[in-house]
C-alpha cells in the first residue's frame, strides 16, 4: 500500500503531502511505539525467519477457510507483477470475476480511464453485491493492483487482502442476510510512476496519482445516491504478514475501529490487533472525506513493503484466517447494530 506520512517532533506521525519517511515509519512500527501498550519484541528481526503457519479449520474461524484463501493468494501471485493496464492484471481480473461468479455473487465491472503520471490507463473496479433484506450497505474494499516496480509481485501488498475478500465473498454470496454487502476489488491504488528502485517506490507519493479505483467508486456511488446507504466501510490492506500486527489507523472512524477491535478481542485475537496507531492515506480516504464511517484494517509493520521481497513466503494462511474471521464477525456485529432481527409475532 502507499502512505504519505512524516515524523513529527513528538515522535508521532501525521499525514502530509510530501514523500514517506520510510525509516521513521518502520522504526515506529517495529517498536510499536506510536502510543500503544502492546508490543511484539523483535518482530521485525524475526520476520525473515518466520514460516507460514497453517490455518485453523474453518469450523474454528466462523466458516472462513484460511487454507482456501491461501490457494487464492497463490494463484494471484502466480500472475506476477500486476500494475494497472497490463496483461497480468487482466488475467487477474478474469480470475476474480470467474471466482466471484462461481460463488453465486452478483458481479459488476466498472471500466474507466484514468489520467496518470505514466499516461492514460484503462482500469477496472470489480464489485460483488450480496443483497440483504435491509438496503443499508456494508462496503468491503481491497486493492488488487501492484506497485509499478520491476519484479514486485505484491504477495502481502495487494495480494493478501484480495485473497481475503474472495473468501469473504464465498462465505456471503448466495445466502440470505440482514444488511446488503458490497465487496469491491479496486484498481489503481498504487502510485502510478514507473519506479526503477525500491527507494523510489517507498518514498514517492504524489497528489492525484494514486487511489484511482477508490476515488472512482466513491464518486460513482455519490452520484447514484448509493453512498448514503453505506452504514460502514471496512478496508483490508496488507493483512497476510506472517508476523501479524494490525494497528489502529487514526484517520478511521473511532466507533467502527472500536467495533472491529472488540470483535477481535472476543475472538481471542488481541495479540494480533494492537492498540498502537498511525495515520495512513489509503483507499478509505475518498470515503472518509465524504463522511462515510470507515476503518482501514492494515498491518504496516512489514519490512518488505514496496520491495521485491514482498513474496508469498512472508505471508501466512493463519494470518489470513485470523483477519478473515474478524471480518466475518464484524459484519455480523454491524448487522446487529443496523439491521436487528425483526420481532416475531406471538
Amino acid at each position: 500500500m502507499n502512505v504519505h506520512q512524516k515524523r513529527e517532533g513528538n515522535g508521532g506521525f501525521s499525514s502530509g503531502s510530501g514523500p514517506v519517511a520510510l525509516g521513521a515509519v518502520l522504526l515506529c512500527a517495529a517498536a510499536l511505539a506510536c502510543g500503544g501498550s502492546h508490543s511484539r519484541e523483535g518482530a521485525n528481526a524475526n520476520a525473515a525467519a518466520a514460516r507460514p503457519a497453517p490455518a485453523p479449520p474453518a469450523s474454528e474461524t466462523g466458516g472462513f477457510d484460511g487454507a482456501r484463501a491461501w490457494s487464492y493468494l497463490e494463484k494471484i501471485v502466480s500472475f506476477g507483477p500486476r500494475p494497472p493496464d497490463t496483461p497480468n492484471i487482466r488475467r487477474e481480473q478474469a480470475y476474480l470475476v470467474s471466482q466471484l461468479q462461481s460463488f453465486g455473487c452478483q458481479v459488476s465491472e466498472d471500466n474507466f480511464q484514468a489520467q496518470t503520471g505514466v499516461g492514460k490507463l484503462s482500469m477496472e473496479n470489480i464489485v460483488a453485491k450480496v443483497p440483504g433484506r435491509d438496503p443499508g450497505i456494508v462496503l468491503l474494499l481491497s486493492h488488487y493492483d501492484t506497485v509499478r516496480l520491476p519484479g514486485f509481485v505484491g504477495a502481502d501488498d495487494g495480494g493478501s487482502s484480495t485473497a481475503l475478500l474472495l473468501e469473504v465473498a464465498r462465505n456471503l454470496c448466495g445466502k440470505p442476510r440482514p444488511l446488503t454487502v458490497w465487496i469491491a476489488f479496486l484498481d489503481g491504488e498504487e502510485e502510478q510512476t514507473d519506479f526503477q528502485t525500491e527507494q523510489q517506490a517507498q518514498t514517492i507519493w504524489t497528489s492525484n496519482n494514486n487511489t484511482f479505483g477508490s476515488r472512482e467508486l466513491a464518486a460513482s456511488m455519490d452520484l447514484s445516491g448509493d453512498l448514503k446507504r453505506v452504514k460502514a466501510l471496512l478496508l483490508a490492506d496488507m493483512i497476510g504478514d506472517a508476523n501479524l500486527g494490525v494497528t489502529r489507523e487514526s484517520n478511521s472512524t473511532p466507533w467502527l475501529e472500536d467495533l472491529v477491535w472488540s470483535v477481535a478481542k472476543r475472538l481471542g485475537y488481541s495479540q494480533y490487533f494492537l492498540s498502537s496507531s498511525m495515520p495512513v492515506t489509503d483507499d478509505h480516504t475518498p470515503f472518509v472525506s465524504r463522511h462515510v464511517p470507515s476503518a482501514d484494517i492494515i498491518d504496516f509493520n512489514y519490512p518488505y513493503w514496496h520491495t521485491t521481497q514482498d513474496t508469498i513466503d512472508k505471508c501466512s494462511p493463519h494470518s489470513l484466517a485470523v483477519v478473515g474471521h474478524v471480518f466475518l464477525e464484524s459484519i455480523v456485529a454491524l448487522d446487529q447494530k443496523f439491521a436487528p432481527a425483526p420481532h416475531r409475532k406471538s
